[in-house]
Formats: C-alpha cells, structure tokens, sequence
C-alpha cells in the first residue's frame, strides 16, 4: 500500500483534519501527482496562517504543473514564513528556487 493509500483512509474518516491533508498531499507530491496534491495543500496551507511547510510543498506543486506564477506567490509567502521563523535551510532552498523565475 503507497502512502497516500494511506493518508487518503484517514482524510476520508476526518476530512476536515490539515495534518491528514498536508501528509496526503506530502505523498501525492512525492509519488509524482502534483496536480492531485494541490487541493490537499492548499487546504492545510489555509488551515494555518503561519505553517510554512504545506506552503513548500504547494509551491512544488504548483511549479510542477506549470503554473508558475502561482508557485512563485507561495515561495514568497513561504520565504516570508521561514526568514520570520528563523528556518534558515527552507529561507536558503525558497531563495533558490524564487531565483529560477
């Protein structure tokens, strides 16, 4: 069973639940569908105005499917969140990657 198989059952049983999304979105990124993670990032993103990672991995996302202004928003508002948290790895990796617009 692939993770997301896995997430999907639990945002089934609470969809409401933005751990559950931010985790199903997590695997459908990494397992290569990142058209089917956007809904669930965005979803965990909006849940919490302050959660950077969901933002990331949105961004990815977003970039994947070639909707570049978009991923580029949600770098900045992602950079924002790391460069005010002190997260200095994810400030240098959005660095980069708002560098390759």
């Amino acid at each position: 069973m692939s993770r997301s198989e896995i997430f999907r059952r639990y945002v089934a049983a609470d969809p409401a639940n933005p751990l559950f999304r931010f985790s199903l979105g997590q695997a459908l990124l990494t397992e290569g569908a990142a058209a089917e993670a956007i809904e669930h990032l965005r979803l965990a993103a909006a849940s919490k105005a302050d959660w950077m990672m969901p933002r990331i991995l949105l961004g990815k996302s977003l970039q994947a499917v070639g909707d570049q202004p978009a991923a580029k928003a949600i770098f900045a508002d992602a950079l924002a969140l790391a460069v005010a948290q002190g997260h200095e790895e994810p400030e240098e990796e959005l660095r980069a990657l708002l560098a390759t617009f």
